[in-house]
Formats: C-alpha cells, sequence, structure tokens
C-alpha cells in the first residue's frame, strides 16, 4: 500500500488523514508544515490585562468572526 502525496493534499484532507492514521509520524509532520506555511498569526505581545485586548482591534474581530462561525454551525 503506497501512502498519498501530502503535498498535494489540501489542509483538511491531511487533518482527516493523520487523524485516522495516528501513528503515522510522516503525516503528522506533513501536516504541521502546511499549518505553519498557511498561518494567518496575529503577533503581538504577552497581555498584563485583559483590558489590553482593546489595543489589538484585528484579533478581537477575528476572534468574534471565528466564534461566530462556530455558533451557527451548531444552530
Amino acid at each position: 500500500m503506497s501512502k498519498p502525496n501530502f503535498q498535494e493534499m489540501s489542509r483538511q484532507e491531511l487533518h482527516t488523514y493523520v487523524l485516522t492514521h495516528r501513528d503515522d509520524q510522516e503525516a503528522f509532520y506533513a501536516y504541521v508544515d502546511k499549518l505553519h506555511t498557511e498561518a494567518k498569526w496575529i503577533e503581538m505581545p504577552p497581555l498584563q490585562s485583559p483590558e489590553e485586548l482593546n489595543n489589538y482591534p484585528e484579533f478581537l474581530a477575528r476572534l468574534r468572526n471565528s466564534s461566530e462561525a462556530r455558533d451557527t454551525e451548531h444552530t
């Protein structure tokens, strides 16, 4: 049995593959690499208080959008 080409798989396909083949370290590392290359990270220093989040409106907007998307999926 030959392994799939992990580089040609989408992130979601690779995620599913890793979950069903938990012992496949090559697939896991390919998945982590793909997450890293496709990531849309928001860099920010550690916060000293919750109020400091107001200094990062882009982060708050993304967090709200992500939360709203999850809420609509479950209704």
